[in-house]
């Protein structure tokens, strides 16, 4: 399979008189196409029963041309019917099970693959790595996540009913000294309940403050936007029995001290208390993000779930 200038299409042979190959993978010389359609077509044909030395070299360079934003690479992708055997990549928790959750979290940048993921079942797929040890594992299935629901009503009413909130919540109590993997997974929880950033805002989430043992505050702040303000996302997970938690998420518009300077000059630090969880009746002392002198405006959304771990 390696003749790289040779436009190659796939079929698929199964002689009757040899029942020990399931398959076999032969080139023809009848459409011009490239590598990246090579390897789609090796996966399509491969993929159905899946050899580890045989199917990762075309799973990478698929991979390799995502990610170098290749044109027309996603649209092959689409066009090749590739996403249901990656599903059952990730299902089968074999050793192509990490190569295929990074290509995927790759694919999930393109709108034109992302929309598909429902239809294929990867969205299913997903959410059941999410119960996996593998942390760089969970790290590539949390990223797929948040990317293909960021901008999705349809993948995030999907993803909350196939449990991903309290699973994507159990990683951030599981490993809580892992920052790359708690920032992913803070993310997918923003995305999977419609309050995500896309991730060219550069939010840079820290944990915060918190005034019970039981409780988990993280905070994300974007970049000031023309200068003037910057949006903040509050997440916080806290236990209100054994294995239910509460999580709430908030988003605020925080201005900078230069927009209160050119509206009279006000420059009197702010106190912004936290909204009441739903089912508390106690009160919960307020919180001052880092700025100096920077007003707050009021919450502009917030969004809360009650989950079994």
């Amino acid at each position: 399979m390696g003749h790289s200038n040779v436009p190659l299409t796939y079929r698929c042979s199964r002689p009757q008189t040899d029942t020990s190959r399931s398959r076999g993978l032969k080139p023809s010389t009848v459409s011009c196409h490239d590598n990246l359609n090579y390897a789609l077509g090796a996966i399509r044909v491969l993929g159905l029963e899946p050899i580890e030395h045989e199917l990762k070299p075309h799973l990478n360079t698929v991979l390799a041309d995502i990610k170098e934003g290749k044109k027309g690479a996603a649209e092959q992708v689409v066009v090749s019917g590739i996403l249901p055997i990656l599903a059952l990549s990730l299902r089968s928790r074999g050793p192509l099970t990490l190569l295929t959750a990074k290509l995927l979290a790759e694919l999930a940048k393109e709108s034109v693959v992302r929309k598909g993921f429902g239809d294929a079942g990867l969205v299913t797929a997903l959410v059941s790595v999410l119960t996996s040890t593998d942390q760089e594992l969970l790290l590539h299935a949390a990223r797929a996540i948040s990317r293909m629901s960021y901008d999705s009503s349809k993948q995030q009413e999907l993803l909350l009913r196939r449990g991903a909130v309290p699973r994507l919540v159990a990683i951030l109590l599981r490993f809580p000294d892992n920052g790359p993997l708690e920032e992913v997974c803070l993310q997918a929880l923003c995305s999977v309940s419609g309050m995500g950033v896309s991730e060219g805002a550069g939010m840079v989430w820290e944990r915060g403050a918190s005034v019970r043992t039981d409780e988990s505050v993280f905070h994300g702040v974007s970049p000031h936007t023309c200068g003037f303000a910057s949006s903040v996302t509050l997440v916080r997970v806290s236990r209100w029995a054994p294995g239910q938690h509460a999580v709430n998420i908030e988003v605020f518009q925080r201005c900078s001290s230069s927009f209160w300077s050119l509206h009279g000059n006000q420059r009197t630090a702010h106190w912004f208390p936290l909204s009441s969880w739903e089912s508390f009746s106690n009160l919960y002392k307020m919180i001052k993000f880092p700025g100096r002198n920077v007003p707050w405006i009021k919450s502009l959304k917030t969004r809360m779930f009650q989950t079994f771990l």
